[in-house]
């Protein structure tokens, strides 16, 4: 993908060019010149403030067609109305649709222009708008598509750590349980032969032997407890998302996000870690999916409970029928004993999740 840094100025530079150009053509009218510059440099700046310089090129342009004839081909114009609909959200694209056509036809309706330019002009606006639109829906595709293989190797992972866990766990059960009986079995040996003539004396070999299983014992237990620690270890480099993870997923989404943290932090199990995050990656694929917000706010609450509660302004109303993504979040609460509750908040759309934290596991 090519670098914003070398396209926009190569774009702006092209639009003044193609804008500027002829406003100088004899007979040279200096005065058209600055809405000329003020219809095509702002465009520098299309990435950062679409709506911005799109309404300044497009005033400009408006300016600049009342005094210059013939019209001039509104290439600044043409490119802000592609960027909106590139890089805009979904209520922004479609407010910013009837506003471009009453803009158009206001810049050839007060010049009084030809009948036979609104086709072109209509056709040209049109075609600038389905092409940022197509521009926005694969940048969307490729971040989901990017965000699912994230996810399926995040899942992997976590998957190989729970199977490591469980193996661990059934070796300490069975294998510790076996070795430990053993030994406490092997030391009783001396003391269940205290009828016999002989079982005092130390020098006695079958008191001997049971020395030797019970240090046998003792020797293989502290093998195993050190090779479980192992097992048990996340591998070096593994992506292991949790609470300390979430200042870089909500950096790294598309929306103002603020994260608040309330309350004195405590350890919890890595499986509950997970499950708060995933829940708030969830979260925030619903806002940029369907709320039409325009910030969100996460909160991370500790007292009794762990709360994790994430809330948009967008347009709430109640979850669509047949959606995974709140089902998901259920699942992952419950198995960790949590709670999740969904519903409209008091701006937008409310997420909150609840974890006993003391009894909290997976």
């Amino acid at each position: 993908m090519r670098s914003p840094r070398i396209v926009d100025p190569l774009v702006a530079l092209a639009v003044t060019l193609a804008t500027v150009v002829p406003v100088l053509l004899p007979p040279v009218r200096w005065w058209v010149v600055l809405p000329a510059l003020f219809a095509s440099v702002p465009v520098l700046w299309r990435c950062r403030a679409p709506v911005p310089v799109t309404l300044v090129v497009g005033a400009a342009m408006t300016a600049l067609v009342l005094w210059q004839k013939p019209l001039l081909l509104p290439w600044g114009p043409l490119v802000g109305v592609y960027t909106v609909a590139a890089l805009s959200r979904p209520l922004v694209r479609l407010v910013s649709l009837p506003i471009t056509v009453a803009a158009v036809y206001l810049s050839l309706a007060l010049p009084q222009e030809n009948t036979d330019v609104y086709p072109l002009m209509g056709t040209a606006f049109l075609a600038a708008f389905a092409l940022g639109t197509a521009e926005h829906a694969r940048r969307s595709q490729a971040a989901e598509h990017a965000e699912r293989a994230r996810r399926l190797e995040q899942e992997r992972v976590a998957a190989v750590l729970r199977e490591r866990a469980r193996i661990a766990r059934d070796m300490h059960d069975i294998v510790t349980h076996s070795v430990g009986l053993m030994v406490v079995q092997a030391e009783a040996g001396p003391f269940a032969r205290r009828g016999e003539a002989d079982a005092t004396d130390p020098r006695d070999p079958r008191t001997e032997v049971f020395d030797l299983i019970a240090d046998t014992g003792r020797a293989t237990l502290t093998q195993l407890r050190a090779l479980l620690g192992v097992l048990r270890e996340i591998p070096a480099g593994a992506p292991q998302p949790g609470l300390a993870t979430l200042g870089d997923l909500v950096r790294a989404f598309e929306l103002p996000v603020t994260l608040t943290v309330e309350g004195a932090p405590r350890t919890v199990p890595p499986e509950v870690g997970v499950a708060a995050y995933r829940i708030v990656q969830e979260a925030l694929t619903n806002v940029r999916k369907h709320a039409a917000a325009g910030s969100v706010s996460v909160r991370v609450r500790w007292g009794g409970d762990l709360e994790i509660e994430v809330a948009d302004d967008g347009r709430g109303g109640t979850p669509r029928p047949g959606g995974l993504g709140i089902i998901g979040m259920h699942e992952r609460a419950t198995t960790c004993g949590g709670t999740v509750r969904t519903g409209p908040g008091p701006r937008g759309f409310t997420v909150l999740a609840r974890f006993p934290v003391e009894r909290a596991a997976c």
